[in-house]
């Protein structure tokens, strides 16, 4: 059950990066928060750690201001 939750987050994490790549905001946006909720299930089941998840959320909030 882990490792598919993880593989999960890899998967729309580079959905994400792709969208900013590529300079779609509004739909980067959406994505993001669906992620953030996702990386908050994952932290509070225990699969990832917090200060990972905190850490990501960070990063992936840091590449959407960058647009």
């Amino acid at each position: 059950r882990n490792q598919s939750v993880q593989s999960e987050l890899k998967t729309e994490t580079k959905k994400f990066i792709e969208l900013v790549s590529s300079k779609k905001t509004e739909e980067a946006k959406i994505q993001l928060n669906y992620l953030i909720s996702q990386l908050d299930k994952a932290k509070s089941k225990g699969i990832i750690h917090k200060n990972t998840a905190s850490r990501k959320i960070s990063r992936l909030m840091k590449k959407l201001q960058a647009i």
